[in-house]
């Protein structure tokens, strides 16, 4: 999930609270399903998000949803414009993978530091989820005052074009040079470049924005430091390009949002294709119809008309009463800004978080039989409860890894004949590149988990009891499921031994004969792995991890580690 620093005077400034101290901040904030991951060095709140929650993404978003927690402000708020003084003219030339485009105008914005920092901090928190790692969406921000608009047919001069750019074609300064470099220089003499050439693979020609004075963009790579905004910039002008409309419109709309709270005014831009022309940014509010009876249903409470309107309003949103028919409704308007509701049960949610489900009161369901815990679940408790006398803290891991961080910095490759390496189940439409499959072993989540914490003392010893699955054919889902169990020691004395001495006190609690005879694998150093072999049958691997793994990492103490299925265990 995305971690995002928000500061907590700025929170307290936007929210209107200066009286909440810190504490009382962080209790509202949990009331909005934000978790608390620590602060930094600067004393900025870190703080966890619902991927869905993308408008969230800033203080100003933060203390927007605040201000409606508090009942400070209600109902759908959409901010007032300025007609279009700027177009953006989509030329024929534009490369077909990346077609689409939008913007907006922004003026008698301040930007202090703390609000600069929180506008990139939006810009690349909004790349990594909803651009997906830049390649659904890019996002550049520009200095207004630093363009001059082309000429026009009808004699206006406030144009800009988003056009297609032979590789080699002109040069410009990117930010963070001193140098004019072309496009294709760009991808392999610039270091932001370098990272965000896969992007471009098989392009022929590249996305390019011009003014009159030349090339000024070159998305989703890089920005041309003639326009670089700093906290002396007052007119920005915003653009995104995009594989997706729907996507870069969105994205939009949330940066106007976290501007506008800031004071600024936005001003439309029209963005004119070959076969139509868009009035930008998009404010549309959208509609959910959701009845009354559903909402008691799925809440578990009795509540009014007027109750349900209040809460909607303190949610956000804006509801009006159908009382036609059998059945009574409502009509729910979503702010544009809101990417997450995309269902009656959204907009239910959202009444339950007005409502605070603290205050619902626990029922057992009205059936004739009761739950208990299934045979494999009291299994896999029993097999924690032993890591943990054995000196490991239990982690509960996310199931979704990124491609890379499953294989690529583990040194395997699905195609290997090695634990871990199989075929992927993929997700189709991933929020982060963070999340875009199912794991198909557990070792690396253990690995980020131990990379994500070198501040820490050490020793560390972390295990888990998880699920890692694979493609297969002879499944009727095509998805083979298994679950396993897994364990890693950083210590500065850590050595095969450890490994394989916790691996046998936890087969001699279950009573199963270990075996580990000599293999090899690549996220191993050679000679000190070995397989898991319990009762006879082949179940994992132990062993020392591979210095190159370390040092992708980030470790600097050595780590050895064990994963096998758990059902070999029983």
């Amino acid at each position: 999930m995305p971690v995002v620093d928000v500061d907590p005077d700025e929170l307290r400034r936007f929210t209107g609270h200066d009286e909440k101290d810190d504490d009382e901040l962080l209790d509202d904030l949990f009331e909005l399903g934000l978790e608390f991951e620590g602060e930094t060095e600067d004393g900025l709140f870190q703080l966890e998000f619902e991927a869905d929650r993308l408008d969230r993404l800033s203080v100003e978003g933060v203390a927007r949803s605040l201000r409606y927690q508090y009942g400070d402000d209600t109902g759908v708020y959409v901010p007032s414009t300025n007609d279009a003084d700027w177009t953006i003219e989509v030329a024929p030339t534009v490369p077909d993978e990346r077609p689409y485009v939008t913007g907006a105008v922004i003026r008698g914005v301040d930007l202090d530091e703390a609000g600069l920092d929180s506008l990139i901090q939006l810009q690349e928190k909004l790349h990594a989820t909803m651009g997906r790692g830049r390649a659904k969406g890019a996002i550049g921000i520009h200095d207004l005052t630093m363009l001059k608009g082309q000429s026009r047919m009808d004699g206006s001069q406030n144009s800009i074009s988003y056009r297609g750019i032979e590789p080699d074609g002109e040069s410009f300064v990117p930010l963070d040079s001193d140098d004019e470099l072309t496009p294709a220089e760009v991808l392999t003499d610039h270091p932001t470049g370098e990272t965000y050439a896969p992007l471009l693979d098989g392009y022929e020609r590249y996305p390019a924005i011009y003014d009159d004075l030349g090339l000024f963009s070159f998305p989703p790579v890089i920005n041309g430091r003639r326009t670089e905004v700093d906290t002396g910039s007052r007119e920005l002008f915003v653009e995104l390009t995009g594989t997706d409309q729907w996507t870069i419109d969105r994205m939009c709309t949330i940066i106007c949002y976290a501007l506008d709270a800031r004071g600024a005014t936005i001003e439309r831009v029209n963005v004119e294709y070959p076969d139509r022309t868009l009035d930008r940014p998009d404010f549309a509010t959208d509609e959910k119809t959701v009845s009354h009876q559903r909402i008691e249903r799925a809440l578990g409470i009795d509540v009014d008309e007027r109750e349900v309107i209040d809460l909607l309003e303190r949610a956000g949103l804006d509801a009006e009463s159908d009382g036609e028919g059998d059945e009574p409704s409502y009509r729910v308007s979503i702010p544009p800004y809101r990417t997450d509701v995309l269902h009656p049960v959204d907009v239910i949610d959202d009444i339950g978080r007005a409502y605070g489900f603290n205050r619902l009161e626990p029922e057992y369901p009205d059936v004739s039989t009761v739950g208990g815990r299934h045979e494999r679940s009291r299994h896999e408790r029993a097999i924690r409860e032993t890591l943990v006398g054995l000196g490991f803290e239990d982690l509960l891991n996310f199931h979704l890894i990124g491609e890379s961080e499953n294989f690529d910095r583990m040194g395997l490759s699905p195609g290997d004949d090695a634990l871990g390496a199989a075929e992927p189940a993929t997700i189709a439409e991933p929020y982060s590149r963070d999340y875009e499959i199912v794991r198909t072993w557990a070792l690396p989540s253990l690995l980020m988990v131990l990379e994500n914490n070198t501040h820490r003392r050490y020793p560390q010893a972390l295990a888990e009891v998880g699920l890692a699955a694979r493609v297969n054919s002879d499944e009727n889902t095509n998805i083979a499921e298994e679950r396993r169990v897994a364990g890693v020691l950083a210590r500065t004395d850590a050595s095969y031994e450890d490994a394989k001495g916790r691996l046998a006190s936890l087969a001699r609690a279950f009573d199963v004969e270990l075996q580990t005879p000599a293999t090899d694998h690549p996220s191993f150093i050679e000679g000190r792995v070995a397989s898991v072999v319990l009762d006879g049958e082949h179940a994992g691997i132990v062993g020392e991890l591979h210095p190159e793994i370390l040092v992708e990492h980030g470790l600097e103490v050595p780590i050895v580690g064990f994963e096998f299925r758990a059902d070999a265990l029983r």
